[in-house]
């Protein structure tokens, strides 16, 4: 609260402190925000890192998965695939299932992906958020850096069946990652990853994920089911099944073009 000026003073000088107060205050209040916002940027961060952390180990890791996918007025259908991961951006997905499509694999450098085909000399360069199969694309499976791929900020704090979960807003890097946008629910004591919407570049919900079966695998409690949901064709959804997971000391030949044609 401003007090009135003394009477001797004449208005203008009043004005003029008025206004000196209120760019002090102005300015404390800006302070107090610009010094705020990195630590919950970085608090939104540590959330995602953790959960990360989670869903698959840092260090070189191999697992098997299989997808089992349901469709409106179409058979299930089923793929398995065997995936060699190393630090979040190297990763080989290899076909291994059905038969006829064995011996094609993908290979992940960063943001970059290549489909092998045995019946095709040359590797075709693809997207991540390009269709794999179902409702998986094919960065659900050769990249799973949320933290690199996304600007994490927290809506709110909500609580489910007596668990509180941090809900965040994942905001793409730029036009190359997987989706565009995500909401992301977090287990508050544990960081473990509870379901996630994902959305395209016009803000569109495409498909909702819920992340299940924790279990042991490679020492540590992860889901070991994820199931993927359509959200625009109700119905339609695909199941994928973790196991098998070991780490493994994969060196930097094995993400190259040419050790690929060993495969």
């Amino acid at each position: 609260m401003l007090r009135k000026c003394a009477k001797p003073l004449s208005g203008w000088v009043c004005l003029m402190l008025a206004g000196i107060v209120l760019m002090f205050q102005s300015s404390a209040v800006l302070a107090q925000q610009a010094s705020a916002e990195p630590a919950d940027d970085a608090y939104a961060r540590s959330i995602v890192e953790k959960a990360d952390q989670v869903r698959f180990p840092a260090e070189g890791f191999q697992v098997d998965i299989v997808i089992n996918t349901s469709q409106v007025e179409r058979s299930p259908e089923q793929r398995k695939y065997r995936v060699l991961s190393k630090g979040n951006e190297n990763t080989v997905v290899m076909v291994t299932e059905p038969a006829s499509e064995r011996g094609q694999i993908i290979l992940m450098k960063g943001r970059d992906l290549w489909v092998f085909m045995p019946e095709v000399s040359q590797p075709v360069r693809i997207s991540l958020a390009q269709r794999l199969t179902g409702q998986v694309a094919n960065g659900d499976l050769a990249r799973a850096n949320f933290a690199g791929d996304y600007n994490p900020k927290v809506l709110r704090n909500e609580a489910i069946d007596g668990e509180n979960y941090v809900v965040l807003e994942l905001s793409a890097v730029d036009r190359s990652v997987t989706y565009q946008k995500v909401l992301y629910w977090v287990n508050q004591k544990n960081s473990w990853p509870f379901r996630a919407e994902f959305y395209s570049l016009s803000n569109r919900l495409l498909k909702k994920a819920s992340y299940q079966d924790f279990k042991t695998l490679a020492g540590k409690l992860r889901p070991t089911r994820l199931v993927m949901e359509d959200a625009l064709r109700s119905g339609e959804k695909s199941v994928l099944e973790y196991s098998e997971m070991k780490l493994r000391d994969l060196p930097d030949r094995v993400f190259t073009k040419e050790y690929l044609k060993k495969l």
